[in-house]
């Protein structure tokens, strides 16, 4: 590509989180820590689930795939954060600033779809469960989950093929702890808002799509579990619900706050306080809510800490 009375730009420099090396160090601890239980939680989580025979159900089928894009969504973005609060230098590469952008999108596109795939199991499993067996076979189980990845996938690719094509020249200083594109389309010497549009849309749509199965899956899974007349299957019913919907209102709150908020209100101090909440925080929580609240997560671990139930991997 030709630059024209421009420097041409080979590598960014990411101005991450703060600026003095008192509180850098604070933050390094913290999101070490933060890091270390992200990992720890969401591998637990699918080895617990992998050995335990009572969990090979289509919902903790799901659940093992959310833990292992969170794990992999905070490690596209963590260990460069974490390198880079010690460094002074804190430098990353052009093609490896767009491959973390393209990680970056791609798991969070597929868990977004991953969580309407897990709304609409506990729909089919709570509003029609004599045919959850067959409509949520390992089969379609498998289909859907290989969809959500494979969609993550093409919709980075489509982001990032765009957005690696601008222009950028001049200041390579990024007002971010990582690579992302609002912050990207900043420092492109070109007009960018076809490109910024082009991106909402696209964020837009994953989200949009994804609350159209949610919301009435939600709708009438509390319309169901209400009509109930047992109070102990109306308790396990919406105790398991809950936790679905509390992951999903964290995700897709802070989501929508920081992607499709009018450009006018955008603020790159207020864009870094909410990615470090979706990238670091959520994928922190996620194992914590679903076993906290879940009765037959809690059973299993409890059973491998008694040692009543030894893993296979042990």
């Amino acid at each position: 590509m030709r630059r024209t009375n421009y420097t041409l730009v080979t590598e960014f420099i990411l101005l991450g989180l703060a600026d003095t090396l008192e509180l850098q160090v604070i933050l390094f601890l913290l999101f070490s820590v933060i890091y270390t239980l992200t990992v720890c939680g969401n591998a637990g989580m699918i080895l617990l689930i992998r050995t335990d025979s009572r969990l090979h159900t289509p919902m903790y089928f799901f659940l093992a795939n959310l833990s292992f894009v969170d794990m992999s969504y905070s490690s596209t973005i963590t260990p460069k954060m974490l390198v880079d609060l010690l460094s002074e230098k804190k430098t990353i590469s052009f093609a490896g600033c767009f491959l973390q952008m393209y990680f970056f999108i791609a798991l969070g596109t597929t868990e977004c779809i991953l969580f309407g795939l897990m709304a609409y199991d506990r729909y089919v499993a709570i509003c029609n469960p004599l045919l959850y067996p067959v409509v949520m076979s390992r089969t379609v189980c498998l289909k859907m989950a290989a969809g959500a990845f494979t969609a993550g996938l093409l919709n980075g690719m489509v982001n990032i093929s765009y957005v690696s094509r601008l222009p950028f020249c001049g200041s390579n200083v990024i007002h971010h702890f990582f690579c992302d594109s609002p912050p990207l389309f900043k420092l492109s010497c070109s007009d960018t808002h076809l490109n910024e549009n082009i991106f909402s849309t696209f964020a837009g749509v994953c989200i949009v799509a994804s609350l159209l199965v949610i919301l009435p899956s939600y709708f009438y899974i509390l319309f169901s579990i209400s009509r109930m007349h047992s109070m102990e299957g109306r308790h396990k019913a919406f105790s398991t619900c809950a936790s679905h919907l509390a992951a999903i209102i964290l995700f897709f709150s802070s989501g929508i706050y920081t992607y499709l908020r009018p450009t006018s209100s955008y603020s790159l101090v207020h864009n870094k306080v909410s990615s470090v909440f979706y990238t670091m925080v959520i994928p922190m929580l996620n194992p914590l809510i679903y076993s906290l609240r879940n009765k037959d997560v809690k059973k299993a671990l409890w059973d491998v800490i008694t040692r009543k139930r030894i893993p296979s991997f042990l």
